[in-house]
């Protein structure tokens, strides 16, 4: 069966099984007639299968009369970045994120410099029919032009954040063990380190596109790199995924600094220096309440999605926010995910605390969280989770994403696949033996349906 997958953020499939080049012509001419006239931003991530696809996409894009400013392999939020700064009428970035190397994905970016909105995407969606029956004559093509500068418009822009002290930041020296998974991030996070003073000792930093391990940067595919970072006595580990949207950090003693720490310093950090609102999806620590308690300032929760985390980020007037996957979502620089605002952060963070990097992740509340898959078999996941909010309705539960229930000494959230017949049941605890024993609990209750 073809793994095609369309949603909110674009269209994913493995190549030959789904995304193949009829699809990729089909949505990037449905695209095309969304934006209407003007100019593409295009990027990709460099896995092996980006220049055949992105081929597709240009020549698609000029038979639709759009002019594509290809600004080569980056990160995906340098694509969002160069969108809004020569202000094009949208963006494609060729890339599946961290999924293996067998796949690809069109990520599609409005005129704003962000994922479109459920609304956006429901428009392009309903031009898919026609879009095929509408190309430009032969004098009324589009353009290609190589843009050599939009990777520097990024990362000057991360280095003239406001509260960063490049000065007081190179005088560290932080000795940095960078994993860049042969991705994009091979292309752009040295440069930024060594523009802050950094030593870098690379690992997995080959332009071949082709990913050495499962790409998605979670602790059982990051041991050979936790190691590494022990062996070269770095001060920290820094770790992307292949478009470089996600951050993750490894402490000086090779161990996990733990996603969701991710975007708590992140948030720890820029409230110390601004009093604002910040949001968080509803499967993110409740450590960062904490924190915005400490400083006075309120947390807003949003549904699952970069593109939730953003719609919430405006209606709030947030300062900052993200995802406990390690995404730093920062409005000064993109409304988007940026490992690159991310790593400038945690480097100017270090600084001025002063420590080392597992003293700063001791330094910050300390929960734990369990995620699990449920198997519901034929069961109606939108039954089970209903009956459960009628047994909790005492307690306080939001009902936006699913089910989430905060309880004094923990929380659970409980999210239905749109793809698989499972429920998703995070919890977060103060113990690791704790947030397992209450998964073992809301699973036995989900099991007894």
């Amino acid at each position: 069966m073809p793994t095609l997958m369309v949603s909110v953020s674009g269209i994913r499939g493995i190549i030959g099984d789904g995304l193949d080049p009829q699809t990729i012509i089909k949505y990037t001419s449905a695209f095309a007639e969304f934006c209407g006239k003007g100019k593409i931003i295009l990027g990709s991530d460099g896995r092996i299968s980006g220049e055949m696809v992105k081929s597709i996409v240009i020549g698609t894009l000029l038979a639709k009369g759009l002019d594509v400013i290809d600004i080569g392999i980056c990160p995906t939020p340098t694509v969002l970045f160069n969108v809004k700064k020569l202000k094009a009428a949208g963006g494609i970035q060729i890339s599946a994120s961290h999924n293996p190397n067998e796949w690809n994905a069109l990520k599609l970016i409005n005129r704003k410099g962000e994922f479109m909105s459920p609304e956006e995407n429901a428009e392009m969606l309903s031009k898919i029919d026609g879009a095929q029956k509408n190309f430009s004559p032969w004098n009324k093509l589009g353009k290609v032009i190589k843009y050599d500068n939009g990777l520097i418009n990024h990362i000057n822009a991360v280095l003239n954040m406001k509260f960063l002290n490049i000065p007081k930041v190179r005088r560290r020296k932080f000795r940095i063990l960078l994993d860049c998974v042969n991705g994009a991030g091979a292309y752009s996070v040295p440069i930024l380190l060594k523009k802050l003073g950094c030593e870098v000792i690379e690992m997995n930093c080959e332009k071949t596109g082709i990913f050495p391990r499962l790409p998605e940067p979670v602790p059982e595919n990051l041991k050979k790199t936790m190691n590494a970072v022990k062996k070269h006595k770095a001060d920290l580990g820094i770790v992307v995924d292949p478009d470089v949207d996600r951050l993750v950090l490894i402490t000086e003693k090779g161990e996990p600094f733990i996603e969701e720490n991710t975007i708590t310093q992140a948030v720890k950090f820029y409230l110390s220096k601004k009093k604002g609102n910040v949001v968080v999806n509803l499967s993110t620590t409740r450590a960062v309440e904490d924190i915005a308690k400490e400083y006075g300032c309120k947390v807003f929760r949003s549904p699952v999605g970069e593109a939730n985390v953003v719609k919430k980020m405006k209606e709030v007037q947030a300062i900052i926010g993200g995802e406990g996957s390690g995404g730093v979502i920062l409005p000064e620089v993109n409304f988007g995910r940026d490992a690159l605002v991310g790593i400038a952060i945690v480097l100017q963070h270090l600084t001025e605390f002063g420590g080392k990097m597992s003293e700063l992740k001791n330094s910050l509340p300390q929960y734990f969280i369990t995620k699990k898959k449920i198997e519901i078999s034929e069961k109606n996941p939108d039954y089970i989770i209903s009956t459960l909010a009628k047994k909790y309705s005492g307690y306080n539960i939001n009902l936006e994403d699913g089910l989430r229930i905060d309880f004094d000494d923990h929380w659970v959230h409980l999210r239905k696949s749109n793809t698989e017949p499972i429920i998703r049941c995070i919890v977060e605890a103060k113990t690791k033996e704790e947030a397992e024993r209450l998964s073992e609990f809301y699973f036995k209750e989900i099991t007894e349906f």
